[in-house]
């Protein structure tokens, strides 16, 4: 893992002091354990802020939209597809953009540490190459880093940067697909379905993290912010509005979800959002042959048109 920081820090340091970016865009030590923190490096003196480990989680993408100065970022598979699907929707330029790609091989889940220290503090941890050591006032724990990961993370099927100016290490190895929770969602029955994502849903604050932690969602103003007309309620205790803010979007993100678990881990309610966001994934695969992010040569799916696209719902039996 210090192979790594030290690549990550001389790159950024290098960028800087030839003054071919204005910025690297990184990840920093947070102010708790298992926290880091987005970085904005400007001078070259500073990049020894710079880190990564196993808690590396944002999509640094959300950082680049729109931005006229030079820029590099520090990216892991995840932020890499997001990077390619937003330049392909012309929301990033690439000639103003310096990727650095660190093979990933996945963030721990905070949620599930805690659950093993069983509500212990938690006052220091260190991540290492597999495992992950944590310490509190009355005890230290060493826990394997594959039993902790993100659900997003445990089933990456691009943990290599599939776009990058420079990689800081060797690539590791990918996964393949697997859609077996998508297709368990899939064999209930319509009834059984609406009831989980009402349980679910039920939880909603309305408090919109998951809106603004996706890469994806860069709209000037969010229909859910409308007041002519209202499509949706502005309180969260009606099921019904929290189901259709997630309906729509999710729908929003369909072709163009890189499956990278912002939304759910920004979710403060613990809410399964990933059932709907993969599910979505897995029908733009199967229907359009579709995976976003992968490379600059796809159109997005909903892009294009073939005259063998299934259109069972255009069709008159």
């Amino acid at each position: 893992m210090s192979g790594i920081v030290n690549a990550v820090q001389d790159a950024a340091k290098k960028l800087l002091t030839e003054n071919k970016v204005d910025v690297v865009i990184g990840f920093a030590e947070g102010s708790q354990p298992l926290r880091s923190t987005p970085a904005f490096i400007r001078k070259p003196e500073e990049a020894e802020k710079l880190t990564w480990n196993c808690t590396c989680e944002n999509n640094l993408a959300n950082y680049l939209r729109k931005k006229e100065q030079k820029i590099g970022v520090v990216v892991k598979g995840c932020d890499s597809r997001s990077i390619v699907a937003l330049m392909k929707e012309n929301q990033i330029n690439r000639d103003n953009l310096y990727i650095i790609g660190v093979p990933c091989s996945g963030m721990i889940d905070r949620k599930q540490v805690a659950d093993l220290c069983e509500g212990k503090e938690i006052i220091a941890a260190e991540c290492k190459e597999d495992s992950l050591v944590l310490k509190g006032h009355d005890f230290e724990k060493t826990v394997n880093i594959a039993d902790v990961l993100h659900r997003s993370c445990a089933a990456c099927t691009h943990k290599n940067p599939v776009i990058y100016d420079e990689m800081v290490a060797e690539a590791v190895t990918e996964q393949k697909e697997d859609f077996a929770d998508i297709e368990a969602f899939e064999a209930k029955s319509t009834a059984e379905r609406r009831a989980y994502l009402a349980q679910e849903l039920s939880k909603c604050i309305r408090c919109y993290a998951c809106r603004n932690a996706c890469p994806m969602c860069y709209c000037e103003q969010c229909f859910v912010d409308c007041s002519t007309p209202e499509w949706v309620g502005k309180s969260a205790s009606d099921i019904q509005d929290n189901m259709l803010f997630q309906a729509v979007r999710v729908f929003h993100g369909a072709g163009r979800c890189t499956d990278c678990g912002a939304c759910e881990r920004a979710c403060p309610m613990g809410i399964d959002l990933r059932i709907l966001t993969r599910k979505l994934v897995k029908d733009a695969k199967e229907l359009f042959d579709a995976e976003a992010g992968v490379n600059m040569e796809d159109k997005p799916a909903l892009s294009t048109f073939e005259s063998d696209d299934p259109q069972p719902f255009l069709v008159k039996e």
